[in-house]
């Protein structure tokens, strides 16, 4: 599995995350809402360092990543992040393999 980013992406997590090069972003599982992978769970961020990473991006000097113990909500999907350019916030969506 991969993560591919738009650049638009990596601008909206340093404006939005005040971000600078040498930090990370984690993607992870939470529990509640709901996404075309998995009904009951959906996607969040945050930034903090990786502890056990499965797969990791890096873009513009900053590690974008999922650990280890999270890649069974992508399996066979890879991770697709983009801007809605009408609601100023993230597109997430998944390509299957």
């Amino acid at each position: 599995m991969q993560i591919n980013l738009s650049n638009d992406a990596v601008e909206w997590f340093k404006d939005e995350m005040f971000l600078t090069k040498g930090d990370s972003v984690r993607f992870f599982v939470r529990y509640g809402g709901s996404s075309p992978l998995h009904e009951g769970f959906s996607l969040g961020m945050n930034k903090e360092e990786p502890m056990d990473p499965g797969v990791e991006h890096q873009k513009d000097g900053i590690s974008f990543f999922i650990e280890e113990g999270d890649l069974w909500y992508f399996k066979d999907h890879d991770l697709i992040v983009d801007v809605d350019e009408n609601k100023d916030g993230l597109i997430y969506s998944y390509e299957k393999k």
